[in-house]
């Protein structure tokens, strides 16, 4: 792999968290008055109408997979994870829901070695218990055990498994493919549950409800790419971004203070990155 992949795909993969964050803030926000099921129906919904411009311009021919039950499996266990990770965001802190969210990266690994027979060196796994340790550090969790909890975690391994899936279809699937799918049958899964959830949003729900559907999507896009470019494994340590992204999202906009714990695990997890871009091709 050549180094020039490997760095765009870790840059990819931070717009990608910080995307994410976003999505988070308004998942919490949104929750207040709204189920998590409907969160995720509008967000569904909103996320494949903003791709569709993308797809009209790059021709419906580009739908054409051979590859639908990796589409499938990418979103199945994609739109699962969500639902783990809306209900985890409605329950608990925005930091440890964010915290459990990121623990992805501690499946990827393993999965990748075990389904992909990905290369894991030493100095890989040193790198993402580094970046774990300061992913720690910022959040700082109370060690409270709650069912949302449980969720968030189930949710993490989901969406591990969502990402390995992605590197699984990169020798044949476009990002636009990939992205396209995954909204169409998470939407499609999600709309189920409509039956038994619904509640009419208010006007300044609609809009923060497109905007969700819009960082999602977003997110989306960044992450495939990301994963099209690089190993699973080599990414991993990069997801921690969205713990400094958190913190400084929640310094500007709820005044949370940025403590010498949350500086000292952003620099372990620049540390873990510097690491895995240094680290030789096998």
């Amino acid at each position: 792999m050549r180094t020039h992949n490997l760095i765009l795909g870790c840059v990819f993969a931070m717009f990608a968290e910080l995307c994410f964050v976003g999505m988070g803030s308004l998942v919490k926000l949104l929750s207040e008055n709204l189920p998590s099921q409907n969160v995720l129906f509008f967000r569904n919904l909103f996320g494949l109408l903003i791709l569709l411009p993308l797809i009209f311009k790059l021709g419906i021919k580009t739908l054409k997979s051979d590859n639908l039950k990796w589409h499938f499996l990418r979103s199945l266990s994609g739109v699962s994870a969500m639902y783990c990770f809306f209900y985890a965001l409605s329950e608990l802190p925005l930091a440890d829901a964010m915290l459990l969210k990121i623990s992805a990266p501690l499946f990827i690994p393993v999965i990748a070695l075990i389904w992909l027979s990905e290369h894991i060196s030493l100095r890989a796994i040193t790198a993402i218990m580094i970046g774990f340790l300061g992913v720690i550090l910022v959040i700082k969790p109370t060690g409270t055990m709650h069912i949302a909890s449980l969720a968030g975690l189930m949710g993490g391994a989901l969406a591990a498994l969502a990402k390995v899936t992605i590197r699984r279809m990169s020798a044949s699937e476009p990002t636009s493919r990939i992205v396209f799918y995954f909204g169409l049958i998470s939407l499609t899964i999600s709309t189920i549950p409509m039956f038994w959830y619904w509640v009419n949003p208010n006007s300044n729900e609609w809009m923060l409800l497109i905007l969700l559907g819009g960082c999602g999507t977003l997110g989306q896009l960044f992450l495939t790419k990301a994963y099209l470019l690089a190993p699973a494994s080599r990414i991993a340590p990069f997801t921690y971004s969205s713990i400094l992204f958190a913190a400084i999202i929640g310094l500007v906009f709820w005044g949370e203070i940025i403590t010498l714990l949350t500086v000292t695990g952003a620099l372990l997890i620049i540390v873990a990155g510097i690491i895995i871009l240094r680290e030789k091709t096998n």
